[in-house]
């Protein structure tokens, strides 16, 4: 499996983009409470290749009749998006493209909490050159740890966030340059605009910052 879609319990995507990363990728993992979600939206639909968390959001009668599928996690040092990326990477190594539903909405806290471990993770996890973006209804985010060219297309927008304050970013194709921003708080650089077809970033250093677009 090439492509795989991670569906955490957040709110369930409806936009044509994030349903479509649902139906064609090659694999589905379900983040405990989201499986109950998918077969509601879903019932006819494939079943996903693991159920993976702590599974206390799951009913009896789910858990007798998907067995198969339950790969029951109980430590909480991490939270059900990370160990479904974990088990992904462990479990199929050749995929080349992790895409995270459902990771947004309903709680702040745990939207806030998702998209920072999307900066954590290629610290922690052997990514590699793969790619992992968390997609909702209204975006896309994924992290750069370096300098990079982004072919986003004119017109787009676009937020910088990263927690390395030591970090200084050279830009081009931006509205509002980066080059004298300094990331000591979560607002400065957000609510940008791209206005090249290709956005080029020069890093100061290799860091991790998170990029959300429209």
């Amino acid at each position: 499996m090439t492509s795989i879609v991670i569906l955490c319990d957040g709110a369930f995507p409806t936009e044509p983009y994030p349903l479509y990363l649902l139906e064609s990728a090659q694999g589905l993992v379900c983040c405990d409470g989201a499986f109950q979600k998918y077969l509601d939206h879903f019932p006819e639909g494939r079943l996903p290749i693991a159920v993976i968390g702590d599974l206390d959001s799951l009913s009896a009668e789910l858990k007798e009749k998907y067995a198969s599928l339950l790969v029951p996690i109980a430590e909480q040092e991490h939270n059900d998006q990370t160990k479904a990326v974990r088990w992904v990477l462990e479990n199929h190594p050749e995929v080349s493209e992790i895409s995270i539903l459902g990771a947004t909405g309903l709680r702040e806290d745990h939207t806030i909490g998702n998209l920072g471990l999307l900066m954590d993770y290629p610290r922690q996890l052997p990514l590699g050159e793969r790619k992992v973006q968390i997609v909702s209804d209204y975006g896309t985010a994924f992290t750069v740890t370096d300098s990079c060219e982004l072919h986003l297309g004119e017109g787009r927008r676009i937020s910088i966030f990263s927690a390395d304050n030591s970090l200084r970013i050279c830009s081009e194709g931006l509205e509002w340059p980066l080059d004298d921003v300094v990331f000591d708080a979560w607002w400065k650089a957000t609510l940008n605009r791209t206005t090249e077809p290709i956005v080029r970033l020069k890093f100061s250093h290799p860091s991790s910052a998170l990029i959300l677009i429209d």
